[in-house]
């Protein structure tokens, strides 16, 4: 074969281009977030690996519930009853979006469009007497 040569160079080159997003990222991104349940409560609307996964359809789930039916219950798995509210049911335990939320939503690099709608909570700001 007289183009062997040739041709592993060019196999090296397409793995080289082809690994190399999946290689950045890796040495790029650090481990993500450790986020857990606030220390006063026992549990959240669901089983932590959901609300990891799938917070984000819940969300929209309730949203879509809340507004176009006018059904502001939301009955977890174990039978908990919860008001659908990000505002009033999420944030009363997540009370820091800057610490909760945004750690999360930066580092995978996603803008959900929660606060489009509704008022951003106000962090309490360090340093400073309350």
């Amino acid at each position: 074969m007289y183009n062997a040569g040739k041709i592993i160079v060019g196999i090296l080159i397409f793995l080289g281009v082809f690994t190399f997003p999946v290689l950045y990222n890796k040495i790029t991104t650090g481990p993500p977030p450790k986020l857990e349940l606030p220390a006063k409560e026992k549990e959240c609307v669901m089983p932590t690996p959901f609300m990891k996964a799938s917070h984000m359809e819940l969300l929209n789930e309730w949203r879509d519930q809340v507004v176009r039916e006018g059904n502001r219950t939301f009955v977890n798995p174990t039978g908990v009853k919860f008001t659908m509210s990000l505002s009033s049911t999420c944030m009363k335990c997540h009370t820091s979006k800057v610490n909760f939320c945004d750690r999360c939503h930066n580092y995978l690099n996603v803008s959900p469009k929660c606060w489009d709608c509704h008022i951003e909570p106000k962090e309490p700001q360090a340093g400073r007497a309350q």
